[in-house]
């Protein structure tokens, strides 16, 4: 636990004169007396019980107590300043960009933006959609700031950073009476007399329904189209009897209002790991911080 009685100016004033080696040149970058520094600096070595400079000559000279303490000392400083940045760099700066995947941008981007907008930090937003391999590349390119999105396989994922948020799995989803509801067991061999919407190859979820659909006895389909078109898939399932393979987040709002339906398929294998992607190098950004921490709020509202 860290000791109450160890202030900022303790800190900031050790680091000085550690830096210059001399009680006066400290106190004159300070702005502050000879008599004021060393007292701080007594003040220090009291709290930490050993001796952090010793005598040498006309100046001081950092023990190796003073050495270890510099370090940890000279971070302190270095992530308050990161922290002041940041929050300066706040109103009015650069808009945050965001890709989110379509189970993100339908389940939970609405909630998380109307909360970010509360904080009014007066900053633009901008969220686009896409696959997942085209998100990592802008972000990774710059062109993005935050992905939020399936965990992508490990060599995607070079330079970038995974924070986990939730877990979620591939559905099966149909209009309300389609013709596999009918029976009270589904028959799951009838699968491939229907049209199939699925993931691209390029997908993050395309192995895990490709493996589900194999295990399964459905190495292949005669009638399948990719896409990644959310707005299409709602309205060609609703007006066919298709089949759409996708993630529950994308739709989970539409089978909940009685529009479209799950076919009762155990798909908990398909599970994988959903969060907040972004580039290892980031710079302090409170906007920023400030969405991810609404995204992290409205995950934990819903449950997921």
């Amino acid at each position: 636990m860290i000791d109450s009685r160890i202030r900022f100016r303790h800190l900031r004033t050790f680091v000085e004169a550690a830096r210059q080696g001399s009680i006066s040149r400290a106190a004159e970058i300070l702005n502050v007396t000879q008599p004021a520094v060393t007292k701080t600096m007594r003040e220090l070595e009291d709290i930490l019980g050993v001796k952090l400079f010793e005598k040498d000559g006309r100046g001081i000279k950092i023990t190796r107590y003073g050495e270890v303490f510099l370090r940890h000392a000279g971070a302190s400083i270095a992530a308050v300043q990161q922290g002041v940045d940041s929050l300066n760099r706040g109103n009015a700066g650069p808009p945050i960009r965001v890709g989110a995947l379509p189970t993100v941008s339908a389940r939970i981007m609405p909630k998380a933006m109307r909360q970010f907008l509360i904080e009014n930090t007066e900053t633009l937003v901008k969220i686009v959609t896409g696959e997942n391999t085209v998100l990592l590349d802008q972000l990774r390119s710059g062109q993005l700031d935050l992905v939020i999105g399936r965990l992508a396989a490990p060599e995607q994922m070079t330079g970038l950073a995974f924070d986990y948020l939730y877990s979620e799995q591939v559905r099966f989803a149909v209009r309300k009476d389609h013709p596999l509801l009918d029976s009270k067991r589904l028959d799951f061999a009838r699968l491939p007399e229907f049209p199939i919407l699925m993931p691209p190859g390029s997908a993050v979820i395309r192995p895990f329904v490709d493996r589900f659909l194999l295990a399964h006895g459905m190495a292949e389909l005669p009638h399948v189209i990719e896409t990644v078109s959310d707005s299409f898939g709602r309205a060609f399932v609703q007006q066919t009897d298709a089949v759409w393979i996708i993630s529950e987040g994308v739709i989970s709002q539409d089978v909940a209002a009685g529009l479209l339906a799950w076919l009762p398929l155990d798909t908990g294998e398909t599970k994988g790991s959903v969060g907040l992607t972004t580039r290892k190098a980031t710079e302090p950004n409170a906007p920023l911080d400030i969405l991810v921490g609404t995204i992290r709020e409205t995950v934990n509202q819903l449950r997921l």
